[in-house]
């Protein structure tokens, strides 16, 4: 018996890291195209009028509050999806996010005007708000013990999305066109969802906990108890990943820059970075996040990828040269693969079960304002204070979050159960 739900466990994960591959696809396939586009359309539409009016109408602003659209939506809606999924099951929130996703590919491919660009990217910032619905359906599915490495596997196969996105995308416009990519997309996120709807099964006894008498929180409740209790290992543990989530965002808001400044490196080689950085987060994710989480438990992981963050962060801006630097840069991934898997494997065991879409989700939340707020904070402190100040912050930063992280191993031990 324990054996067969196992094997079933294993089955819904690779079915999940499929799901997410189709869907990380769908999403790249569009996302590089969309500056082209805004270039395009930022003078058409009652949009256009007013954000000149308020002296934003230039292709650069138009352009950031595009992707500032869809980060926000997304970061609003993340623990509403985690608690539709914590009461009516993950897999129908799941597919209602894969369907907005098709009809905001279908806006963009038909897109007439700025408005309607701006339409497509909040109905797939809405749609995009399940990656914490994602996460809790392989808390769900695995063993508590296996679920750090499993959602490295899951993050590892995104990537591999992120890689092959851009090159279907466009291909999709040199043969159909300017809308061929965004009906593309549409095509993918569609026949991702019959294939999830085909082959994925509810995870969460929702009928259960609601016969049982137990409650799902407001998202709003969630969030201030994140805020007005810190010393839970939820909201800990929350933190942690928001923190370290937004100092990551040093390197990859000002990492060409320095680069640049460093090295001479230019847009025509910048692409060798990013593939190095790309290559080792999905081998790392892949294939050591598993035994390493064997050895030394995710609690202990998750700081040790904290200060390998730590030291990839303060180390890019004094590397003397190319193999130093090559060192540097490699830490970071490593840094982030060892952490992030595990920070939200161990959230999945300290939060209540019949609450753990919510908590995802919110998890998300605070980890979408720290992807909005670091890069702000860290290309003004470039421009105003040093080149190398961004980076000395983060590591700082994320060294002092260690302390957040300790004595966690408890909490590994066992998990939390619906009360």
């Amino acid at each position: 018996m324990a054996s067969g739900a196992n094997d079933r466990g294993k089955g819904k994960l690779v079915v999940l890291m499929v799901t997410a591959f189709m869907d990380m696809v769908g999403i790249l396939m569009v996302h590089p195209l969309m500056p082209f586009y805004a270039k395009d359309m930022h003078e058409t539409g009652v949009m256009s009028r007013v954000l000149s009016a308020i002296g934003m109408g230039g292709e650069g602003a138009v352009v950031s509050l595009l992707v500032a659209t869809f980060a926000i939506v997304q970061l609003i809606s993340a623990p509403y999806w985690g608690r539709v999924s914590d009461r009516f099951g993950r897999r129908p929130a799941m597919m209602i996010g894969l369907g907005g996703s098709a009809m905001a590919y279908l806006v963009f491919a038909y897109a007439p005007t700025l408005d309607w660009l701006f339409l497509s990217r909040i109905v797939q910032g809405a749609g995009g708000g399940t990656v914490g619905v994602i996460q809790a359906y392989v808390a769900d599915s695995t063993k508590p013990e296996d679920r750090a490495k499993a959602l490295g596997w899951l993050s590892a196969a995104t990537n591999a999305g992120v890689a092959l996105g851009p090159v279907i995308g466009g291909g999709a416009m040199h043969f159909f066109g300017k809308s061929g990519p965004g009906l593309a997309a549409a095509l993918m996120s569609t026949i991702t969802m019959a294939f999830a709807y085909h082959f994925l099964t509810e995870s969460h006894d929702h009928a259960a906990v609601k016969a049982a008498g137990k409650t799902v929180r407001t998202s709003g409740q969630a969030i201030w108890r994140v805020m007005s209790h810190g010393a839970e290992p939820s909201s800990r543990l929350i933190w942690i990943y928001a923190i370290t989530m937004g100092s990551f965002q040093a390197m990859s808001t000002t990492l060409a820059l320095l680069l640049n400044w460093r090295f001479g490196v230019t847009a025509a080689t910048i692409g060798f970075f990013f593939t190095y950085i790309g290559i080792i987060s999905v081998i790392t994710r892949a294939l050591v996040l598993g035994p390493m989480v064997d050895r030394f438990g995710e609690a202990r992981l998750s700081r040790l990828g904290m200060v390998l963050l730590a030291g990839g962060l303060a180390g890019m801006p004094f590397a003397p040269n190319i193999p130093l630097l090559a060192v540097a840069v490699a830490l970071v991934p490593l840094g982030t693969a060892f952490t992030f898997p595990c920070v939200t494997g161990l959230l999945s065991r300290v939060v209540a079960s019949h609450e753990r879409g919510l908590y995802m989700g919110v998890q998300q939340t605070f980890g979408g304002i720290a992807r909005v707020v670091g890069p702000l904070y860290f290309g003004w402190a470039y421009d105003h204070l040093g080149q190398r100040v961004p980076f000395m912050t983060a590591a700082v930063v994320v060294l002092l979050t260690i302390l957040l992280g300790l004595n966690m191993e408890s909490y590994g031990k066992r998990e939390q159960a619906s009360t």
